[in-house]
């Protein structure tokens, strides 16, 4: 039975966990556990240095948020039913031919695209406060994650040399893999909190069920690629590293987290 994290501290530990099973049996899910561990740590020293209008609220949201994924990849392994975006996420952590970038970018956006907007719109229900009153710290969350985000991103020209080819494409507009941000993510997510906050029992399941099958096509977009870009993508992955230990060792570079990991192959 899945038992929720009741603090941001657990919600740490918990990853950690994911990350260290992740090394241990080799597996690619730990490449997003791993930049979520660095935003969780992140917020967490926000929370402690007062950045936040209010802490308590904000570790609450922390909290709510990532039990979504906690609770998804819980599901997964139990081989249970979980949310369509993340099952599709998961699924494709099982290939080695989708680029860790495009590994990354699915969990992004399952996380902000869906479960933002429910752990908000929650959270500000249960507290019985105006969706408005959380509207700063939402915006302040988010710019933690768009920082730690664009850094990772970033750091991947070493397990990913060629991912600068990517460059090549800058104008396709109709590539959600080219045109994903975080920022347009996160105005999704407060869009999709204010539709949500208002509602109850069926029709806030159906809300979140149809949300879900909308970024589930948005998660096989960033995945699915035609053309010149498909064969950049085929470029890109040929050079790649392809040991996840040795990967997720260098995604955890230069943060707090450090793991012991094998050799790359």
């Amino acid at each position: 039975m899945f038992i929720p994290a009741t603090s941001i501290n657990e919600v740490i530990t918990s990853l950690e966990n994911i990350i260290a099973h992740s090394i241990q049996s080799k597996t690619r899910i730990g490449y997003f556990a791993t930049l979520y561990l660095s935003v969780t740590q992140s917020i967490k020293d926000g929370i402690d240095k007062g950045l936040f209008q209010n802490g308590a609220r904000m570790e609450k949201l922390d909290v709510v948020f990532a039990n979504r994924y906690l609770q998804a990849y819980y599901q997964w392994q139990h081989k249970e039913t979980c949310s369509a975006c993340w099952a599709y996420a998961f699924q494709e952590t099982e290939k080695a031919s989708v680029l860790i970038i495009q590994h990354l970018m699915l969990g992004i956006s399952a996380h902000i695209n869906l479960d933002l907007g429910v752990a908000t719109a929650q959270i500000q229900a249960e507290l019985g406060e105006p969706l408005q009153n959380i509207r700063d710290d939402f915006y302040t969350i988010n710019t933690i994650i768009s920082s730690y985000t664009y850094k990772t991103i970033n750091d991947l020209n070493k397990v990913s040399p060629l991912l600068s080819l990517m460059g090549l494409h800058a104008q396709n507009s109709t590539s959600v893999l080219i045109q994903f941000s975080t920022e347009n993510a996160r105005d999704g997510a407060w869009c999709f909190a204010e539709e949500l906050y208002d509602k109850a029992g069926t029709d806030l399941t159906a809300a979140i069920q149809q949300r879900d099958q909308n970024i589930l096509r948005l998660g096989k977009s960033i995945v699915k690629q035609q053309g010149l870009l498909a064969f950049t993508i085929w470029m890109i992955h040929l050079f790649e590293w392809k040991n996840p230990q040795e990967i997720i060792a260098a995604l955890s570079a230069n943060k707090k987290q450090h793991f012991t990991v094998g050799k790359n192959v």
